[in-house]
């Protein structure tokens, strides 16, 4: 075995002192846990506190601390929903998702299970809202309908599940807001159809929206798109007999008008509300 020159033993000395020196640089920079010692009930006023002030970040923090320590503490169901909260307002709606089901799969029984139900609802209703959507109103049917059919969905299971709630009336008002919505999607569709002369495409769409959406604004335009459809298809009994039907509608007073189109507000009124939507 060759034996270590006194320049190599001096050159492994400096590295081993090298590494303890920035061993201990890195433990100096450790940083305290100013939640050491905090009882369950201080973490949990703590954490309201920074949410009611709008600090979900750590708010965020101290509900998840709270419940990692306390998991079967007092305090525990309240963290799980509150913290589902905090990441909603906090415009993490994949966290905050998470947060709802975790809730809804450990407490299907539990009595707040219904405003989990609620928040999931009001989390997908504004996913897919943008910055700009949030402060000006725009056409919503002209969006991917995806989160809106889950919005729709989870408040349809508050009002099933819980139709006795206090959450119970304001997700049907969604519902029906939500309902028209998709109904104008589907008819945004058929337009394009129209336009691109797929005619045959833009008539099932439409006659999707007729069977499927009654009693929303959009089937009058359905019915008008069905119309000029099958005329250009040479389907001309068929569009008789649609005609027919819009105008024996239209003479009973079934068809509604369109809230979009018909109301006559300032801009500060419409951002109103719009925003009114999303005041939870």
């Amino acid at each position: 075995m060759k034996r270590m020159t006194s320049a190599a033993k001096s050159g492994h000395l400096l590295i081993a002192l090298l590494a303890v020196l920035l061993l201990a640089g890195c433990a100096g920079f450790d940083e305290k846990d100013e939640t050491e010692g905090w009882s369950q009930q201080k973490l949990f006023t703590e954490a309201t506190d920074e949410m009611q002030s709008g600090n979900y970040e750590k708010a965020i923090k101290y509900y998840e601390i709270l419940e990692s320590r306390y998991p079967y503490g007092k305090y525990a169901h309240q963290a799980q929903l509150n913290v589902a909260y905090a990441y909603y307002r906090f415009s993490e709606p994949e966290a905050a998702l998470a947060a709802a089901d975790r809730f809804i799969r450990l407490h299907p029984g539990h009595p707040a299970t219904a405003y989990a139900y609620y928040l999931r609802g009001l989390i997908n209703f504004t996913r897919s809202l943008g910055f700009l959507d949030r402060f000006l109103p725009t056409d919503t049917a002209q969006r991917d309908p995806g989160a809106a059919l889950d919005s729709y969905k989870d408040f349809a299971e508050v009002v099933r599940k819980f139709p006795n709630s206090e959450y119970a009336p304001d997700a049907a008002q969604r519902m029906l807001y939500l309902r028209n919505n998709l109904a104008r999607y589907e008819v945004r569709v058929a337009q394009y159809y129209m336009k691109r002369g797929a005619y045959v495409a833009a008539a099932n769409r439409a006659e999707y929206v007729v069977q499927n959406y009654q009693r929303t604004p959009s089937v009058r335009d359905a019915l008008a798109l069905m119309i000029v459809a099958y005329g250009k298809l040479g389907l001309i009994e068929l569009a008789n007999d649609t005609r027919r039907v819009l105008a024996l509608n239209e003479n009973n007073g079934s068809l509604i008008d369109d809230p979009q189109r018909t109301a006559d507000k300032g801009l500060t009124e419409q951002i109103w509300d719009f925003l009114e939507l999303d005041q939870n």
